[in-house]
């Protein structure tokens, strides 16, 4: 009997025995599991942020020369193109340091675009940055201009509150052509700091007047074509006259190629 009694208990332990390892094995692999899934799923989302394009790329990029055509009009009247120097208009768009503006001559009605190492580039190429410069307020209710920019006595601010054209209530819109070319458009009614530079030779238009009225393109457009921007939008005609081919881009350069000087024969009758 106390040999059986042995026995039993000795089965009995290795039974316990077998019963702890197999609980071991299955509760290390678990933990493993969840390990190299978690290591995985990290590796991955490095992988995916790495690949993402920097908010700052794309174009324009430092090196690019951007001129793009802007207006601001009130009611009927276009007010006078915001002022400063030539060397600030070429540099400083970019950088939005509103300090190195100063007055000057050369209101020419266009942002001259030239991005800088360390400024907006790409995606922080905004129309907030040529704004700031000039010390521009514009939002969805009111827009407000530097004193010296409108002339001593004239007005500066308007605010659709209580501003209207005419004795009609106004609201502020900013309509914007991607390209000076064509007549595609939209119009934005708020964020306009927002408003992307996305190509060379775009137009923005900044208005003060009654939902529904047009707002057209400002004067300075003509002066994209005499920067030899070509638009999407461009007409190109070939001409060939007795050999000589002219090559036509509207608004732009013309050249003509000549064929060689014509060979006449002269046989003695």
């Amino acid at each position: 009997m106390a040999t059986s009694s042995s026995a039993n208990k000795v089965a009995k332990l290795a039974s316990r025995g077998k019963g702890k390892r197999v609980r071991f094995q299955s509760g290390t692999t678990f933990p493993v599991i969840v390990a190299v899934t978690a290591l995985v799923m990290v590796l991955l989302i490095g992988y995916a942020r790495a690949s993402v394009p920097a908010v700052d790329s794309g174009p324009p990029q430092p090196g690019d020369s951007w001129s793009h055509a802007y207006g601001i009009k009130v009611c009927d009247q276009w007010l006078p193109n915001l002022t400063g120097t030539k060397a600030e208009l070429t540099k400083d768009a970019s950088t939005g340091d509103q300090t190195k503006v100063a007055t000057g001559n050369d209101a020419d009605g266009l942002i001259h675009y030239h991005p800088q190492v360390g400024g907006a580039t790409g995606r922080k190429a905004r129309l907030g940055v040529f704004l700031n410069i000039y010390n521009i307020k514009l939002s969805d209710t009111r827009l407000e201009l530097p004193k010296d920019q409108v002339g001593a006595g004239e007005q500066n601010v308007w605010d659709t509150s209580n501003f209207k054209c005419n004795g009609k209530s106004t609201q502020i819109r900013v309509r914007v052509w991607k390209d000076y070319t064509t007549s595609d458009f939209f119009d934005n009614v708020t964020a306009f700091p927002t408003l992307r530079f996305t190509n060379n030779g775009m137009v923005f238009s900044i208005a003060v007047l009654p939902k529904g009225d047009d707002i057209p393109k400002p004067d300075s457009v003509s002066k994209l074509s005499a920067l030899g921007i070509v638009g999407a939008g461009t007409a190109t005609t070939t001409t060939t006259v007795s050999g000589a081919t002219t090559t036509t881009v509207a608004g732009a350069t013309t050249t003509t190629t000549t064929a060689p000087a014509a060979v006449t024969t002269t046989t003695k009758g």
